[in-house]
């Protein structure tokens, strides 16, 4: 494994590619990766594809996961021994259409190793005013997406799975007007310890990250804010916001060899801020 990390030219951000982590073990593994049409999820399945690995990305949104699957592929043109990136539609919320997709995996590449449950909302309120719909949505998409998902990849997966959830450093910490989504992370994050219990009798690892402020979309409403943004930096001992490639380096350890004794863990990848 190698790690080369460039110095920062910004005061909120770190600039450039930043990460190059190669974990050659993953080379033919196959992947399923949820919430992959764009943002974290693309930054996944690109990740995974760049290093060899089959990748089905599944999106609410079918056109732009296929879309994001092309991109994929333009991108690894001419790297010797990418892999694959097939695009299908799914609804998070409805369990038989995430059985579906690893049924698509294992019909296209033969088994499931890897699963990512990325989908996710990020609502906002204040907590007086939460309505129904918000949180039952928080609860469906965030919770019993990754629920679902994860029995989906049970199903299929041979001892020696990796499954990794997208919990938040929300789930330790409140974030004011996101009761709604603290709460289901903090769900997520149970889950993931419930389910690495019940599942190392299978010899699948369950594991999730917990990012802090990483520089993307969903941050903007922080990154627009100059009084707001720098609030946040004081908060967070880096004193930065994260890169989407310093989520894709804890996530592929996680799913590497190097991790084969990891399961149940909820990695913090968040500058620190769930101390202060």
């Amino acid at each position: 494994m190698t790690t080369t990390v460039q110095p920062t030219e910004h005061p909120g951000r770190v600039q450039g590619d930043l990460m190059q982590v190669e974990h050659p073990e993953l080379r033919g593994k196959v992947a399923v990766v949820t919430g992959a049409g764009r943002g974290m999820g693309l930054r996944f399945a690109a990740a995974l594809a760049r290093r060899g690995v089959q990748v089905v990305g599944a999106d609410l949104d079918p056109a732009a996961m296929d879309e994001a699957a092309r991109s994929v592929v333009l991108e690894h043109d001419g790297i010797e021994g990418a892999g694959e990136v097939v695009g299908t539609g799914v609804d998070v919320r409805d369990r038989d259409a995430q059985q579906q997709v690893a049924e698509l995996a294992v019909e296209r590449f033969g088994r499931v190793d890897i699963w990512i449950n990325n989908a996710g909302i990020f609502p906002e309120s204040p907590a007086l005013d939460i309505p129904v719909s918000q949180i039952q949505a928080s609860l469906s998409v965030n919770v019993e997406g990754v629920l679902y998902g994860a029995q989906a990849a049970a199903s299929v997966m041979e001892p020696g799975g990796a499954i990794v959830n997208m919990a938040s450093v929300a789930a330790v910490r409140v974030r004011r007007g996101r009761a709604a989504y603290c709460s289901s992370k903090a769900a997520v994050a149970h889950l993931t310890e419930c389910l690495a219990v019940e599942w190392g009798d299978l010899g699948i690892r369950v594991n999730a990250i917990a990012p802090g402020f990483v520089d993307t979309e969903m941050t903007r409403w922080v990154q627009d804010d100059p009084e707001l943004l720098q609030k946040n930096l004081d908060n967070i001992p880096l004193h930065r916001l994260g890169s989407p490639e310093e989520i894709v380096g804890p996530m592929l350890f996680l799913l590497s060899d190097s991790a084969r004794y990891v399961t149940g863990h909820i990695l913090a990848v968040d500058g620190g801020s769930r101390h202060v």
